[in-house]
């Protein structure tokens, strides 16, 4: 039986991503685990596992991946990488209709490439099985404590991404200092949302209800994790039903603001669709006097977290919010918010993120492609088929492919 070849690509993006899909350990475990598979590696300069540690595992390096049957990577494949009528799996940023990604689409249907979007991979009940979100939990709140360090001066951390791995990060969560009447709500319940616990698990922050946290006064830190039902109420002043809320949001309205009211720090790791409501306004802000720090984890920009106007990066990942002007200023005046909207979180820890994807994959990814799929996650997590055309599962997305922009060549 001829080996499937399977082939861990170099990211192309710019700026450069440092991630990888498969570590050289769980590349070696891969060939250990499935006896049809070999694995290639393409040469790269810039990823965080580098050559020789691939090769110290007997792993096959090469620039050359023509002959793989298979190509994995992480972001988008630039559209001059793409090789025709292969199998790809990477997070292609299209099925929202991404205009900025329209002729990736477009070039992916046109090299009658499949395309499996680990965006979309779910099992049977629709449960996401893979992705980074995690990492971008513990690193955006630790980013969080960051900014609250230096808004206040009261500690400075080293950046997540100049710690060697987050072991070295977690260490320097020993220098937090935080006054006996801090208070710090979180959003979220997915893997953002546990990734930021990991973080909380690891400060001296005692959790508390959310009715606690409006209620009482403290005399050590403390946190609250709100659930959906906590911060979003029905209009009419009925019962809140989360089945109704997720299929008819615009029935709602946030109460987040007496949340807000009582927080020094907002960790923001909620999902949130453009028909939701706004979970804090403008004006809210106007009259909010105390939340200082906002780590947006989630990071839709001019969205639900109206301070939220610009995504930040990792060499500069604040920014000040004005709630009188409703624009960028300068974080550390003390009436202006300090916000951290980092979009690639788990970049920062890239050796740490990538071990944990992979392992995800190894679990639950590779079984389905190389062995049995019955829960047909591959065919429901496929984009694209290699002749040329959406799947079944993905025609919503033919007038978006089908407007009249240039392939990029």
């Amino acid at each position: 039986m001829n080996k499937i070849k399977l082939g861990v690509i170099r990211e192309g993006k710019v700026p450069p991503d440092f991630r990888v899909p498969l570590t050289p350990k769980q590349c070696a475990l891969v060939k250990q685990k499935f006896s049809n598979i070999e694995v290639i590696v393409q040469t790269s300069p810039i990823r965080a596992f580098s050559d020789e540690l691939y090769l110290n595992e007997g792993i096959t390096v090469q620039e050359d991946m023509s002959d793989c049957d298979v190509l994995i990577g992480v972001k988008e494949v630039q559209i001059k990488d793409l090789i025709p009528n292969k199998k790809y799996l990477f997070f292609s940023h299209t099925i929202k209709k991404q205009p900025y990604n329209r002729n990736l689409l477009r070039a992916v249907l046109d090299k009658k490439i499949q395309l499996i979007d680990y965006e979309v991979l779910k099992n049977r009940i629709g449960k996401r099985l893979i992705g980074f979100g995690r990492y971008a939990g513990i690193v955006g709140c630790y980013n969080g404590f960051r900014a609250f360090g230096i808004k206040h001066n009261l500690y400075e951390l080293t950046p997540a991404n100049k710690c060697h791995d987050r072991v070295e990060m977690e260490n320097e969560l020993k220098k937090v200092i935080l006054p006996a009447s801090t208070k710090i709500v979180l959003t979220g319940f997915g893997r953002v949302g546990y990734g930021a616990r990991e973080i909380m698990d690891l400060l001296p922050i005692i959790e508390v209800s959310p009715e606690e946290f409006i209620s009482q006064k403290f005399t050590e830190p403390v946190f609250t994790h709100l659930e959906v039902d906590d911060y979003f109420a029905r209009k009419d002043g009925a019962e809140f039903d989360k089945k109704d809320f997720y299929a008819n949001p615009g029935n709602y309205k946030s109460i987040f603001p007496k949340f807000a009211q009582e927080s020094d720090m907002y960790v923001a790791c909620h999902y949130w669709s453009n028909s939701s409501p706004i979970i804090i306004s403008r004006e809210d802000f106007k009259q909010n006097s105390r939340l200082k720090v906002v780590a947006d984890v989630s990071c839709d920009i001019d969205g639900p977290v109206a301070c939220t106007l610009i995504p930040t990066t990792i060499p500069n990942p604040f920014f000040g919010y004005n709630p009188t002007t409703e624009k960028e200023d300068d974080f550390m005046k003390a009436e202006n918010v300090m916000v951290m909207s980092v979009d690639n979180l788990p970049c920062e820890l890239p050796k740490d993120a990538s071990e944990d994807f992979g392992n995800e994959l190894i679990k639950h990814i590779l079984p389905a492609m190389f062995m049995e799929d019955p829960d047909n996650i591959i065919g429901r997590g496929s984009e694209t088929n290699l002749n040329g055309e959406l799947t079944e599962y993905f025609k919503y997305l033919e007038e978006y492919v089908s407007n009249s922009v240039e392939i990029e060549k």
